[in-house]
C-alpha cells in the first residue's frame, strides 16, 4: 500500500484520479456535486491553487541551480520559448477553426486553448521520463503557457480594477520576501504566511489572477539542488522540516486533488464548435507551435536542456498538449455561465485523450522508460 501511494504521489495520479470521479459524480448526482463544487470554487481555485503553482514553480527554481538540467540559464531559455510558441499555436488554430464557421463569439476563448494542465503534464512526462531532464523541460512547457493565459485573463479585469495600492502590496511581499531572505529565515511559513499573503492581497485587488501571487515569492525560498533522477522521498535533503517542498508536501496534495474534484465535473452532452475548437488547437497547434519555437531557437544558437535531444522534446511537447482541469479553470474565467462555457469545458475535458500521442510516440521513438525496449 505504501509503494502503491508513493507511486501515485510522485507522479501526481491524483488529478486525474479526481477528474474521473467528477465526471462520474457530476452526471449521476449533480445537484450535489454542483453545490459542493460552488462552495468550494474561491479558496481551492484562488487560494489553495497559488499554493500548488509555487510548488511546481519550485522544482524548476531547483533545476536551475548549478548542476540542474536548465543550468545555465541559457539551458532554460528554449523550454521558455517552446512554451511560448505553445500557446502561439494553439491561439491560431482555435482562431482558425473558428474562422471557418460562424462562431466568432467563442474568439475570446484562445487563452483555454493555449492552457497546458501543469499537473497532467508532469503525470505523464513522469511515467515516460521518470524525473529526468526531459520531464523537467515538459513542465516548463506547460508552466510557461499558463502564465501567459493567467496573465492574459487577467487583462480582461486590469483596466477596471488596477489599484495603485495593490502593486505595492504585490512590491512590499516581494521586498518582504528579499528581506527574508537577506536575513537567512529558512522556514517557509514566513516567506508564504506573511510575504505571500501581501502578494496575494495585491493580485486579487488588481484584478491579476491570485493564482500568480506566490510565483514571484519562490525564488526567496530555501533551495536545495537535487537529482532530477530521484522521486522527493528518496533525497534526505528535501525533507527536511525547513524545505518548501516538505513541508507543503501534504496540503498542496490535497489542494490538487480537490481541484480536479471541483472542475474537472460538467454534464456530458454533444461536442460544438468551442469545444472541437479546444481539442484541435491543444493537440495539434499546442505541439506544433512548441517544436517550430523550439527549432527557431536552436537554429539561433540556442540549446535544448543537458540530456535531452529532440526525440525528448517531441514527446514532452505532446506531454505538455491536454488541456484538461486547467482549460477548465481558464474557461470559467473566460465566459459566463451557459453554452459557450458548457463547449469549451467539454473540449478542455476531452483533451485527456492527448495522453495517447505521447506513450505511443515514446513507445515509438524509444525514449524515456521505452529506452530498452528492443523490438522483435
Amino acid at each position: 500500500m505504501t509503494r502503491a501511494w508513493g507511486f501515485i504521489v510522485d507522479r501526481y495520479l491524483l488529478v486525474p484520479i479526481a477528474a474521473v470521479l467528477a465526471l462520474i459524480w457530476a452526471n449521476t448526482y449533480a445537484e450535489s456535486y454542483f453545490r459542493l463544487a460552488d462552495a468550494l470554487a474561491f479558496p481551492v481555485n484562488e487560494i489553495g491553487m497559488a499554493l500548488g503553482l509555487a510548488y511546481l514553480a519550485q522544482e524548476i527554481v531547483e533545476a536551475a541551480l548549478p548542476g540542474g538540467s536548465l543550468y545555465p540559464f541559457n539551458r532554460a531559455v528554449v523550454p521558455l520559448i517552446g512554451g511560448l510558441g505553445g500557446m502561439i499555436g494553439a491561439s491560431l488554430v482555435y482562431a482558425g477553426y473558428l474562422a471557418l464557421g460562424d462562431e466568432q463569439i467563442l474568439a475570446r476563448g484562445w487563452p483555454v486553448a493555449g492552457a497546458a494542465d501543469l499537473v497532467i503534464t508532469l503525470t505523464v512526462a513522469r511515467a515516460i521520463f521518470g524525473r529526468g531532464a526531459a520531464a523537467t523541460m515538459a513542465l516548463v512547457f506547460a508552466l510557461t503557457s499558463d502564465v501567459i493565459g493567467l496573465i492574459a485573463i487577467s487583462g480582461q479585469h486590469l483596466v477596471a480594477r488596477a489599484h495603485a495600492a495593490a502593486v505595492l502590496l504585490i512590491v512590499a511581499g516581494i521586498a518582504l520576501a528579499a528581506v527574508f531572505r537577506h536575513r537567512r529565515v529558512v522556514s517557509s511559513w514566513p516567506y508564504i504566511a506573511c510575504a505571500g499573503t501581501l502578494s496575494w492581497l495585491g493580485c486579487y485587488w488588481s484584478g491579476l489572477q491570485p493564482v500568480l501571487a506566490l510565483l514571484p515569492i519562490v525564488p526567496f525560498l530555501r533551495h536545495t539542488p537535487r537529482d532530477l533522477t530521484q522521486p522527493h522521498d528518496q533525497s534526505s535533503r528535501h525533507r527536511g522540516a525547513t524545505h518548501f517542498e516538505s513541508v507543503f508536501q501534504a496540503p498542496v496534495l490535497v489542494i490538487v486533488f480537490l481541484f480536479g474534484l471541483l472542475n474537472a465535473g460538467m454534464a456530458v452532452r454533444g461536442a460544438d464548435s468551442g469545444a472541437w475548437a479546444v481539442l484541435v488547437a491543444s493537440l495539434v497547434g499546442r505541439p506544433v507551435g512548441t517544436l517550430v519555437a523550439i527549432g527557431i531557437a536552436t537554429l539561433a544558437g540556442l540549446h535544448l536542456p543537458r540530456g535531452t535531444g529532440w526525440r525528448d522534446a517531441l514527446v514532452s511537447a505532446l506531454a505538455a498538449a491536454p488541456t484538461l482541469v486547467f482549460g477548465v479553470l481558464f474557461a470559467v474565467a473566460v465566459f459566463p455561465v451557459g453554452p459557450l462555457l458548457e463547449q469549451t469545458k467539454l473540449g478542455a475535458i476531452a483533451t485527456a485523450i492527448g495522453l495517447v500521442p505521447a506513450f505511443v510516440a515514446a513507445r515509438l521513438l524509444r525514449v524515456g522508460r521505452f529506452a530498452t525496449v528492443t523490438h522483435r
